[in-house]
């Protein structure tokens, strides 16, 4: 009879040896344990999620506003106050999802004639839907629409130094969101806050108080 050899290896080793993918195990990366969503859940794709050039930051946000139901405010200031990352980061996300096409902006007039800024959220940057499958209200038609006059290009305002601190920006976007309560005609739109934060800024960095530079603002208005 013959001996057998210990040595051999068995035929589980022999399987292994001949596919050694079968025997190779992962333990790095990521495991999804998943559920499935039955209800309050959102479709988003990877192009966003996986974005080559977007900040972790904007892709969060864009992730944000795609989950947001129609009519949700999107402006800065609603966003500063639901997030901590402040309203500088905000903005700089915010315009890196409209470089990339995942955020549009538009401004419309209301019936009785107030200029209102539209967030519209894309999806799907380049397959711009019909505006009747937009879910947004457009502006009511009239018989004889008058053209629109040319937008003035906004003035240069001085830039803050670097050791701007947060507080500052959220105290200059305050004060400018409160013009209104002053006079009705300073209602801004959140593109113009954004413009004009950084000249407020400069003002309240030379120490010059809230109240004074609200006077300067509202004052001997035409």
């Amino acid at each position: 009879m013959d001996t057998q050899n210990p040595s051999a290896p068995s035929r589980a080793q022999s399987a292994v040896a001949g596919n050694p993918t079968r025997s190779r195990h992962h333990t790095g990366g990521v495991i999804h344990d998943n559920t499935r969503h039955t209800e309050r859940f959102v479709v988003i794709g990877n192009h966003l999620t996986q974005h080559k050039e977007l900040s972790l930051l904007a892709i969060g946000l864009g992730c944000h506003i795609q989950s947001l139901p129609t009519g949700a405010p999107a402006d800065i200031k609603s966003l500063t106050a639901r997030f901590k990352e402040g309203a500088t980061r905000i903005a700089a996300a915010l315009r890196e999802l409209e470089t990339h096409g995942y955020l549009r902006r538009e401004r419309v007039r209301t019936a009785t004639g107030r200029i209102l800024t539209r967030t519209i959220s894309c999806n799907q940057p380049g397959h711009r839907r019909r505006p009747a499958d937009t879910d947004c209200p457009a502006p009511p038609r009239t018989a004889h629409r008058p053209e629109p006059r040319p937008r003035k290009a906004l003035p240069a305002v001085p830039q803050p130094t670097q050791a701007a601190a947060l507080a500052l920006q959220q105290q200059a976007t305050d004060l400018l969101a409160g013009l209104r309560r002053h006079d009705p005609r300073l209602l801004l739109s959140a593109a113009e806050t954004e413009h004009l934060a950084p000249g407020v800024i400069a003002w309240l960095e030379r120490e010059v108080t809230p109240t004074t530079v609200r006077h300067a603002l509202t004052a001997d208005l035409p």
